[in-house]
């Protein structure tokens, strides 16, 4: 069967003081972060539904401390680890990745 994707955009993974823009894809089974440069250790990810608890808003950080932007979101996987991305629209994002969710 093939993966539909559902929605796409160009965004920023964020693990505390470290970043990497990349594209974060939504699609039928998974969420996906391909980063434009994988020599920085961020990705690629592949984050299947079921491993995904749910979706919220939260603070992108400069230095990994300091809030400079409230378009991230948090999306916390059902082991307890959490992944952190800016996105344009994030309200959006948390509100139709929680909406797959529960689909």
């Amino acid at each position: 069967m093939e993966t539909q994707v559902t929605k796409s955009v160009i965004g920023m993974v964020q693990n505390g003081a470290v970043r990497a823009d990349g594209r974060f894809t939504l699609t039928d089974a998974e969420i996906s972060f391909e980063p434009f440069n994988k020599e920085f250790g961020l990705g690629p990810y592949h984050l299947a539904k079921a491993t995904i608890a749910s979706a919220e808003k939260c603070f992108g950080k400069g230095a990994g401390i300091l809030p400079i932007t409230s378009d991230a979101i948090r999306l916390k996987m059902t082991d307890g680890h959490h992944y952190e991305f800016v996105l344009a629209s994030s309200d959006q994002w948390v509100a139709e990745i929680n909406h797959w969710l529960e689909a």
